[in-house]
Order: C-alpha cells, then structure tokens, then sequence
C-alpha cells in the first residue's frame, strides 16, 4: 500500500492531529506497522487509551481503502507531505499540513505567490487598495493567495479573476464546506478557474479554532504577505506573524492615522514591515523568481494616491543607476551591456527587469535597451 494512502488513512482517523502525526513520523515506526498497532502502541506514540482503542480498532488496510475510494470518487484532490506535487514553501515551515485537499488547477501551488489579507468590512479605502494591488500582481504573473472569507480575501479574489489571474483560496473549513454562504458563487469559479486548498478532510464539523490555523497555510504558501487594512485585533496580523515565523516577507498598507481599520497596518510599518502604495513595490521583491512575458507592458500607472499625494518614482539601486547612466548614451545591445558592466549574466537579467518594470528602460527588438 503507497506511503501516501497510509498517511492520508492516519490523517483522517479520528483522534490524530498534527503533533501526534509529527511524533510518529519522527520516531523510527514506518507507517505500514501502524497497521498492526495494539492499543498500547497506540498510546506509546501519543493518544488517550481511548482514542487508542479506536484507532487500533479503525486503523486497518480496509479503512485506508475506504479512504482512498472516498477520496477517487468525488471530486477532490490530495496532495500528502511525501508527494512530488506537495508545494516545497510549505514543506520549509515548522507545521506543514500533512495532507492538503483541493478543487481546482495545483500547478497554481508552484508560482510565484503573495498572500493578500485583510478586514472583513472594509472601508472604501481599503476596497480599492486590494482591487488595485491584486491587479497589479497579477498583471506581473504573481498569484494571489487570500482566505476566502469576507471582506479584502473575497475582493483580492474576484479582482484576480476578473484580471484573468491566478488565485489560490485556502479555507478554514473543510472542501466540501462554503463558508461564508454568500460566496457559493464565488466558491465555484474559484474551483473552475484558480485553486482552493484545505487541510481539513471531507465532512469535518467546522469551528471557530480552524481559521486562525489556516492562516498559517496562506503564509506558508506564499513568498509574502501583505495586509491592506486591518485593526489591531484583526485576524490578519496572525497571518503576518505566521509569515514572519516562516521568515517570509510582509508588507502592509498605510492608511489614515483616523482610521481604526488602518491601525493593524500602521503598527506592522513601525515595526519593518515594507510600506506598499502600489503593486511594483511588492513586484520588485521576486523580480528574480517571475517569468513575465511581456514585461513592458506591465502597467505602473496604478500607483495609489495615499493622503491626496502620488507616489514619487521608486529609488534606483546602485547597479539600476549604472545601467541608466550607459543607456544615456544611446541604445544598447544586451551583449554591449554585458561587455560594458561586466557583471553575469544572471544580475544585469535581474536588473534590467527591474527597471523595465519601473518604466525606466523599455526593451526593444533584438534585445536592445533604451531609456524611456
């Protein structure tokens, strides 16, 4: 019987979490012998005597099988820790999810990816913030990971599906559970055309203690996160510690100083988080790990005016003003650039894509540069 099976079968029986899995995959049992456990064996690695009375009862190659069927016979997808399609973000934080159950497209787990958090009732602010910067991310080929709650999760992802993007929702009840009610709609086309993740299995009863845990998987997922508008009791902050945690970057919005909705994010600013008034802000982090196509058209016209003030033009790096100062004089090749700067290839690449997304260069045919 395949390892994953076992470990979906151990997953799902009842009385088993995260910790006593961590425990047991820690210690020097496979997970066939687990078949054979006694009740004693049972409680050795962790459960009650009760709890160990019914797994040793349950825990059999039958009920793995039924498990498997379950699963093969609806529509839903799993990916278990000892899989090639487990998304390797999560693997590097300290409490992966041991099993994961999806509706929709899983290569979407292996892109570049941000989460978007935030309120629930936002403010009008804050509803166009998410709708501009998700926009914007996805413009750059960046998927965007929300909660599919209320409020900033639920707009993030209709923007993103609107834009034609990428989007992951990850839930704090099971698969086969909308929550909240009204966003059936939006649940569906979530399945049909992004992703929807859960590490819960098929038919367990929700509770208030599931969402804060699922904040930990949209961090886990993503390369960073960033909160647009919350208060300081805001669930969202979770999802920034869990991404600090994960050493992830966050990035938080600023907001009026009146504005109880923007107190969460002004407190994560003081504290380091990146300040984000548009989304190249954010782009310019994983300009290495993106494959744009046709980055000149990304649009940084969708800079936001915080305070009634545009933004002013991102600060150029060093490397990023020696490239400005070539090009000044005339058009280059990419081999000319090469030769003149004599750095690899890899950093004038990386280079160069930063400023063509800060709209200082554009590309032309035959991999010539010129300043805009």
């Amino acid at each position: 019987m395949e390892e994953r099976w076992l470990l979906l079968g151990l997953h799902e029986l009842e009385g088993i979490g995260r910790k006593t899995i961590q425990r047991i995959w820690s210690s020097d049992y496979q997970l066939h012998e687990l078949l054979h456990f006694s009740e004693q064996k049972w409680i050795e690695v962790g459960l009650s005597p009760a709890q160990a009375r019914v797994a040793m009862q349950r825990y059999d190659e039958d009920w793995v099988h039924e498990r498997y069927r379950r699963v093969q016979s609806g529509d839903i997808g799993v990916i278990t820790y000892v899989d090639e399609d487990y998304p390797l973000l999560m693997k590097e934080t300290v409490d992966a999810p041991w099993v994961l159950y999806t509706k929709g497209d899983i290569s979407l787990l292996h892109t570049c990816s941000v989460a978007m958090v935030g309120t629930r009732i936002p403010t009008a602010y804050g509803r166009r913030v998410a709708e501009m910067l998700t926009e914007g991310l996805c413009d750059a080929g960046i998927t965007v990971v929300s909660g599919l709650a209320r409020g900033i999760d639920s707009i993030c992802h209709e923007a993103a599906l609107r834009r034609g993007g990428n989007t992951i929702g990850v839930l704090g009840t099971a698969i086969d559970q909308i929550y909240p009610s009204q966003n059936a709609s939006l649940f569906a086309e979530m399945a049909s055309k992004g992703l929807i993740v859960s590490e819960y299995p098929p038919g367990t009863r929700s509770h208030p203690g599931m969402f804060p845990q699922r904040n930990r998987i949209i961090a886990g997922l993503t390369q960073g996160t960033v909160v647009v508008e919350a208060d300081v009791r805001s669930g969202s902050l979770i999802t920034a510690d869990a991404a600090l945690e994960a050493d992830r970057d966050v990035f938080a919005v600023p907001g009026p100083i009146t504005s109880p909705k923007s107190r969460g994010t002004l407190s994560l600013i003081k504290q380091g988080a990146k300040t984000v008034t548009e989304a190249s802000d954010i782009v310019e982090e994983y300009v290495a790990d993106l494959r744009i196509r046709d980055v000149s058209s990304y649009n940084r016209e969708q800079g936001l005016d915080v305070n009634g003030v545009s933004k002013a033009p991102a600060s150029e790096t060093p490397e990023e003003k020696r490239v400005v100062l070539l090009l000044e004089q005339g058009t280059m090749t990419l081999d000319e650039l090469l030769e003149a700067t004599a750095w690899d290839f890899g950093l004038l690449h990386s280079v160069l894509l930063s400023l063509i997304i800060k709209k200082r260069i554009a590309q032309l045919t035959g991999t010539k540069y010129k300043l805009i």
